[in-house]
């Protein structure tokens, strides 16, 4: 499994998220906490927002380790943004280290990442991808369960150019798993699937802990938010601040030692951001069904309901 955050709020440098904290994601990508192997080194990758240049973000990702990556350290502390995605891949068993199979991926203005595993994909692939639409088909460039399942958001959440709420973000997170879960079963398989994805388009995040057997512990997410995250003389927190100030990081380890500003995602909860910076978390409601094609049916039935 894999390590990510996300941060939204004021502008800050990439680095100060990157690098200057505590248990930063550089750290966690050698040494991860909440792992049982705590290396994530198979590649890695950045995705930020400039919105004064236009709404699609603009993604860095290289198949190298994050911790030795030069490129990475130098840009980092030249770029400043409100909206970060970053990621530290661990390669699942079977999947190929490459560029096109490292995280964030990007279609539009979403970004997204997984902390995690469809367990089954390669039984559930051929089902999946013929549930798409050409143009998302041909959009997927990498060979993991992970650009899958955004394909599979991209397909629920229908135009991308459209402004979506960050409820609609979220509720279509949450049909994405609905999906995937349908498939899975009909492998028959008895292996838990983990589900800790991210969304954002640049204004609102949505995120997931999520794990298909409620027996079985999800992979760790945190989040921080009504703070402010400061970066001065060598020494990051989570100070006090105004309300224009403030921001949100989500993220699969707590970038310090100081539990009080962090507050653990429960199990199979969603967490949604908006751009006012609300926070709302609430348990994720998974409908069942015996076939995804009955959920996929549902849902152009309710798609065909709106458009009139």
């Amino acid at each position: 499994m894999c390590r990510f955050l996300c941060y939204i709020g004021p502008e800050i440098l990439l680095s100060d998220l990157l690098y200057s904290s505590e248990n930063s994601l550089i750290l966690q990508s050698y040494k991860s906490k909440e792992r049982k192997e705590p290396l994530n080194g198979d590649g890695f990758g950045v995705g930020w927002y400039t919105p004064e240049i236009g709404p699609t973000p603009c993604v860095f990702r290289s198949l190298t380790p994050a911790w030795n990556n030069q490129n990475l350290q130098r840009l980092s502390e030249h770029v400043t943004s409100s909206c970060f995605f970053a990621h530290v891949r661990a390669a699942s068993p079977g999947m190929r280290v490459g560029e096109d199979n490292c995280h964030p991926f990007q279609c539009g203005p979403y970004l997204w990442m997984h902390n995690g595993t469809i367990e089954g994909f390669w039984q559930i692939r051929r089902r999946l991808r013929a549930s798409l639409p050409d143009h998302l088909y041909n959009s997927i460039e990498g060979t993991t369960d992970s650009e899958h399942a955004f394909a599979v958001f991209l397909n629920l959440i229908g135009d991308i150019d459209r402004k979506h709420s960050t409820s609609e973000l979220g509720q279509t997170l949450v049909k994405t798993v609905a999906h995937l879960e349908a498939w899975t079963a009909e492998t028959k398989s008895t292996a838990p699937s983990y589900y800790n994805f991210a969304v954002t388009d640049g204004h609102s995040v949505a995120a997931i802990r999520y794990v298909s057997d409620p027996k079985v512990e999800p992979a760790s997410l945190h989040y921080a938010a009504g703070r402010k995250y400061e970066c001065a003389n060598g020494v990051c927190q989570l100070v006090d601040c105004d309300a224009g100030e403030q921001s949100v990081v989500i993220a699969s380890e707590r970038l310090s030692e100081d539990n009080s500003h962090w507050t653990r995602v429960a199990p199979n909860h969603l967490l949604t951001v908006s751009k006012d910076l609300d926070v709302n978390v609430e348990l994720m409601a998974i409908e069942r069904r015996d076939s995804a094609f009955d959920l996929l049916a549902e849902w152009r039935q309710d798609s065909r309901a709106m458009s009139n």
